[in-house]
């Protein structure tokens, strides 16, 4: 596995949705934005596709992201190569991170390739048509089983990363490409710049063998999901985590987080799906470990809204303003980069649980790495709890890293703790 990226360790990766982030949907306006975004603590931008998108089966009025025409150029809709230019500088001046969304899996079904490249390139049925991959229908599947394929995608790759500065990917539908091509591709990137970070949308064993810095965390996503529902319990939480500890490299990132482009359009906004649990569960992406923490476009000021994903749709200006919402994550941020024992992968401290009385319903755990410890104390239940824990070496003085008041943890705890409420704890 290459190195990770010293910056990555205390990241938070903030996902934009170009379409939607501003009433213009453009490069140039979301500039305008990115010093805020930095205010509350953003390291890292993985805009989603840039690319001109096609037209043959296109969805809705402007068709899909991932429905790409051309990798080596700018989507009209959202600006020119100087725009993006400027916007990578931008970030790059503010201290933040710009990662690439790759659609390696399939290209456009009107894509420059299947014009301009052997008929090879691409799966074919018996009539010579490109295969669609799944339902996809605006899409047409790259045949990987041709290494030509292999290197036209790394050159396209490479060229973001010569012409542009950029400083890595967030790659598509992972696992439906050979683990070999993304580890070829890795090689290369490494080699044009030492300090790359790749991403996978996948969840897939051997991802770290040489390929990506970090997967998804789909899997305990989805718990998270269903415990807010009350259709499962702390348990499979709780064994999640710990099974993936034991599945994953030390070395290797997983991305937490309460939505993504994806959750939001299909499955709803994170009020929708999380109600009552959501800023519990959002405090939790923050403190789990080896995790790097995903906010969404929207999220930052709480917006409540499901996104069309085909058309334009974007947040009311009114609705971009600075709230409560903001405040938590500023804060939340501010103790991901402050607290060393909150950094991903071998950076950070394990999670250590102390024992409590109803762990069907409650997580009580200890980050620690040298000097940095955060002790944090999560009922994550619709229920009231009447905690009863021992603290053991843990028993001390701590600031409460959310209220900044200064608390005292004693020996031995018992307490009701209301539903859905967490006390996060710093030495």
């Amino acid at each position: 596995m290459y190195k990770n990226p010293e910056w990555s360790y205390s990241a938070v990766l903030y996902e934009l949705n170009i379409r939607q982030f501003t009433p213009e949907g453009t490069l140039h306006a979301a500039i305008e934005r990115l010093p805020f975004l930095r205010s509350i603590g953003i390291d890292a931008i993985w805009l989603m596709p840039i690319y001109p998108i096609g037209i043959e089966q296109r969805k809705g009025s402007l068709g899909s992201y991932y429905s790409i025409r051309d990798y080596e150029a700018v989507n009209p809709e959202f600006g020119t190569k100087d725009d993006f230019r400027s916007f990578v500088d931008v970030a790059h001046a503010l201290g933040m991170r710009v990662l690439l969304d790759w659609v390696a899996n399939h290209t456009a079904r009107d894509a420059r390739w299947l014009s301009e490249k052997p008929t090879e390139w691409y799966e074919r049925d018996a009539e010579g048509r490109a295969l669609v991959p799944w339902d996809w229908s605006d899409t047409a599947k790259l045949n990987y089983a041709n290494h030509d394929v292999w290197q036209g995608e790394i050159d396209a790759m490479l060229y973001w990363v010569r012409e542009f500065r950029i400083d890595g990917f967030r790659c598509d539908m992972a696992m439906l490409v050979p683990i070999e091509f993304w580890q070829e591709a890795s090689s290369a990137l490494h080699r044009e710049k030492s300090d790359i970070f790749l991403l996978a949308e996948a969840e897939e064993d051997n991802l770290f063998d040489n390929a990506f810095n970090a997967s998804y965390q789909w899997n305990i996503h989805h718990i998270m999901c269903d415990i807010a529902k009350g259709a499962r319990r702390v348990w499979d939480l709780r064994h999640a985590i710990h099974h993936e500890r034991a599945k994953y490299p030390r070395e290797s990132m997983r991305m937490s987080f309460t939505s993504n482009h994806d959750e939001n359009s299909w499955s709803g906004s994170e009020q929708s799906r999380f109600g009552a649990a959501l800023e519990i569960m959002t405090v939790l992406t923050f403190l789990m470990p080896s995790t790097m923490p995903l906010i969404y476009t929207g999220q930052e000021v709480g917006y409540d809204h499901s996104f069309a994903f085909f058309d334009r749709d974007p947040i009311p200006e009114e609705s971009y303003r600075e709230n409560r919402t903001t405040e938590l994550y500023r804060r939340l941020c501010a103790l991901k980069h402050s607290q060393p024992a909150l950094a991903a992968a071998e950076r950070g401290g394990e999670m250590i649980e102390i024992e409590n009385n109803a762990k069907d319903c409650m997580i009580t755990m200890v980050r620690e790495v040298g000097n940095s410890r955060v002790v944090a104390i999560l009922n994550l239940s619709p229920y009231c709890i009447h905690a009863d824990f021992n603290t053991g070496i843990y028993v001390g003085d701590y600031r409460n890293a959310i209220s900044g008041e200064r608390v005292t943890l004693a020996s031995h705890v018992e307490r009701d703790i209301e539903p859905w409420s967490y006390q996060i704890l710093i030495k």
